[in-house]
C-alpha cells in the first residue's frame, strides 16, 4: 500500500470538513497514481457528494481540464443546473483563476481547499479574487484543511517526478 493512500485512511476526521476534505485527497491520490499532478476535488450538497474530479490535464490534454472544474462539470450534471448555489466544492489545493471564474458562475456557496498554491492560487497566496465584491455572487473561503496531507502529496509527486 502507498504511504500516502495509508496516511489518508487513517485521518480520523474531526468535522464535516475534514471528512469531505478527505475524500478530496482520494482523488489526489488517483490522479498521482495516473501520474497526473495530484489535485483532487469534490462536491457536497445536502451533506452527500455529487461530484468527484482529479487533475485530467496530461490524459486529456486540455489545460483546462483541472480537478475543480471536472468536478463542476459533474455536479452540473448530477443536479441537471449550472447553479450550485447550495454546493461546497472541497480541493485539495488553492484554485487558480480560471477554477475561481468558474466556482463564481456556478454559484457554488463556499469553498474549502487545503494546500496554498503560490503560483497561482487565487485565494490569497497569488491573487485573492474572493475577496472583491462580485456584483452577482460572494463564495465563503475556508482555507488550511488538512493541509499537510494535500502539501505532502503535491512534494511527493514533484519529487518523483525529478527522479525521473
Amino acid at each position: 500500500m502507498d504511504t500516502q493512500e495509508s496516511m489518508i485512511r487513517q485521518i480520523k476526521p474531526q468535522n464535516d470538513d475534514e471528512h469531505f476534505m478527505r475524500e478530496a485527497l482520494k482523488e489526489a491520490e488517483r490522479a498521482f497514481s495516473e501520474e497526473e499532478v495530484p489535485i483532487g476535488a469534490v462536491l457536497v450538497q445536502d451533506g452527500q457528494v455529487i461530484a468527484r474530479g482529479y487533475n485530467q490535464m496530461e490524459l486529456l490534454k486540455d489545460a483546462t481540464a483541472h480537478a475543480e472544474m471536472i468536478c463542476l462539470t459533474a455536479g452540473s450534471s448530477f443536479c441537471e443546473n449550472w447553479r450550485l448555489s447550495e454546493a461546497t466544492l472541497y480541493c485539495t489545493l488553492e484554485p487558480c483563476c480560471m477554477c475561481a471564474g468558474a466556482m463564481f458562475l456556478s454559484r457554488i456557496k463556499r469553498l474549502v481547499y487545503g494546500a496554498p498554491d503560490l503560483r497561482h492560487g487565487a485565494a490569497g497566496s497569488w491573487i485573492n479574487v474572493f475577496k472583491e465584491k462580485h456584483p452577482t455572487h460572494a463564495i465563503e473561503v475556508t482555507s488550511g484543511v488538512l493541509e499537510p496531507y494535500s502539501a505532502d502529496i503535491m512534494r511527493r509527486f514533484f519529487q518523483k517526478r525529478r527522479e525521473i
